[in-house]
């Protein structure tokens, strides 16, 4: 079993409470990691290293000096992507292919960030004033709390870690309680690309304490969350008191359109990957398939013939397309959703239980489901259930369409199928979500900005936004040839 500990100021060190916590697989609940859990001590003790790396001369460190350590970073990543790979899936669940996409995607982040530095930042304005010189510079924001969710550990972590040290932050890092692996090995490998004392630090623990203290502490300058709502609102108030940036993903309640003239065979299979891909633990997942009523019939007939063969298993074994969820816990919130579904008259077409085969029984798994029957009234639909469930709604009209997929309180993400090219352009422009798929579902690369509309969040991730997220804005102006005003006390 592995044993890992924290990573504060240059020193790998336990928790000053001694507090443990034991991390387990959840395909068999087997318990594969203990690892140090940290409290609200550890958190301002990181946070005062940070700062100190910060003032001490890290915020002044020059582009290719961060360009060359983040490019370090990227090829030992790429150098121990099986190892990663392996940890991810220890600790996730998810199959061994989807944890090597991810860190294929992870290798790539950081080249792009440390490709980025290519570019000084530095803007000349035009001034009014004769004799003079005006521009406007980036500078690194200062300490950042950054806090990663369980689905994606190192993918998202990644998402601010890449960024926040090319614009030349110091970092804390707390990984969600349950999935810290890959986070302390990329600290490790931090660390051998060379990263000086205190500008990475690792603090493990859990939200209401670590990430409290981080969220309040007024030495954090900018704190940067993916999760859930509830917790996104209480960082939200916490962070006012020293006015800190706050860079929130808060997931989503995902439309899926499926119009008439779509491609109907390609659409039903982006229908299965924009859900079951780590089984449904996606925050952009297309849980909510919205079907236009004259192909309704035959779509989820093929939908539930295709989800009925997902080969349920060990993430390790070859075959397997989809593993378990997260947690004991997790799994029973997904089996209260599914009663509340059944109780609001949504129809359950497929799955809804665990799975009866034996070898799955120590494991957190539950069926690929699928409920007909429903409507924008449904819980169901319009709460994030982060798991292997699909609800089907059926439309008439593209005004109804767009009307329905934009009824929610998120605005993460959403797609739509069809070959109207006149459509294309109506329902690209109607819908109300930071990222829009024609054609498509689930695609993200590096380049683009991710982020949501209403309560899906704050600020954006990924792109040259990702890199401002954790830049300063400074304006300085000289003047060339300063003369008195002669405006005050004349005789």
């Amino acid at each position: 079993m592995l044993k890992k500990k924290m990573f504060i100021g240059g020193e790998w060190v336990e928790a000053l409470s001694g507090e443990k916590r034991s991390i387990e697989n959840p395909y068999d609940a087997s318990l594969v990691a203990e690892v140090s859990e940290g409290s609200r001590e550890d958190a301002k003790k990181a946070i005062s290293e940070a700062r100190k790396a910060f003032d001490g001369g890290w915020g002044q460190t020059g582009r290719k000096e961060r360009q060359g350590l983040l490019l370090k970073l990227a090829e030992l990543i790429k150098r121990d992507k099986e190892e990663l790979a392996n940890l991810e899936s220890l600790n996730t669940g998810k199959t061994m292919e989807e944890s090597r996409w991810d860190m294929d995607d992870i290798y790539n982040i950081f080249k792009f960030y440390a490709k980025l530095l290519d570019n000084d930042f530095t803007e000349k304005v035009q001034s009014p004033i004769p004799d003079s010189t005006s521009i406007v510079v980036k500078e690194p924001i200062g300490v950042c709390g950054q806090i990663s969710p369980w689905n994606y550990p190192l993918l998202q972590a990644s998402w601010k870690m890449a960024p926040a040290l090319a614009a030349g932050c110091t970092i804390i890092m707390k990984p969600s309680e349950l999935t810290p692996l890959t986070t302390v090995k990329v600290t490790e490998l931090a660390v051998e690309a060379g990263y000086p004392p205190g500008v990475v630090n690792l603090v493990l623990g859990p939200g209401h304490t670590v990430g409290a203290e981080m969220a309040e502490n007024h030495d954090v300058d900018l704190i940067s969350f993916t999760g859930g709502s509830l917790t996104g609102r209480k960082i939200m108030n916490a962070a006012s008191g020293n006015i800190k940036k706050v860079a929130l993903e808060l997931g989503g309640k995902n439309p899926h359109l499926i119009f008439d003239d779509c491609d109907f065979e390609t659409a039903v299979d982006y229908a299965l990957n924009g859900v079951f891909f780590h089984a449904g633990q996606i925050c952009s997942a297309g849980t909510r398939l919205m079907v236009q009523k004259s192909i309704s019939g035959p779509f989820i007939k093929a939908l539930k013939s295709k989800m009925e063969k997902i080969k349920l298993g060990n993430g390790f074994d070859e075959g397997t397309e989809m593993g378990p969820v997260i947690s004991k816990e997790h799994l029973s919130k997904i089996e209260s959703y599914i009663e509340v579904a059944k109780n609001e008259g949504a129809k359950l077409l497929v799955g809804g239980e665990r799975p009866k085969d034996e070898a799955l029984r120590k494991g957190h798994f539950i069926l690929p489901t699928l409920f007909t029957d429903c409507d924008s009234s449904m819980r169901i639909v319009q709460e994030e259930v982060f798991g292997p469930l699909i609800t089907v709604e059926t439309f008439e009209t593209e005004e109804e369409a767009v009307t329905k997929a934009n009824d929610t309180i998120y605005g993460l993400s959403a797609g739509f199928w069809t070959n109207d090219l006149e459509r294309i352009e109506r329902v690209k422009k109607a819908l109300r979500f930071g990222t829009v798929w024609v054609n498509d579902f689930n695609t993200y690369f590096t380049e683009a900005p991710w982020g949501g509309y209403k309560q899906s969040g704050v600020g954006r991730e990924l792109g040259h936004l990702g890199l401002e997220e954790y830049q300063e804005t400074k304006h300085i102006f000289q003047n060339h040839k300063p003369a008195p005003f002669n405006w005050f006390g004349k005789d």
